[in-house]
């Protein structure tokens, strides 16, 4: 896919080079300001069902650490 939109860039190569980059610009800003706003309340994010308890004021790291030893 990536060939076929380059082979039908105009110009020589810094010219697409360019072009490539307008174009990447031009679907993440349509990405941002269109598809994802849209997208956003759709999505199950904000159902959680991780259930609440208490802290116990300690945590342990989500990883051993190798200086644990």
């Amino acid at each position: 896919m990536y060939a076929w939109i380059w082979r039908h860039l105009p110009g020589p190569t810094a010219v697409k080079a360019v072009e490539a980059l307008v174009l990447l610009a031009a679907v993440v800003l349509l990405l941002f300001t269109v598809v994802f706003p849209w997208l956003e309340p759709r999505l199950p994010f904000n159902e959680v069902t991780v259930d609440e308890t208490p802290s116990t004021g300690t945590s342990a790291p989500a990883t051993p650490s190798a200086s644990s030893s």
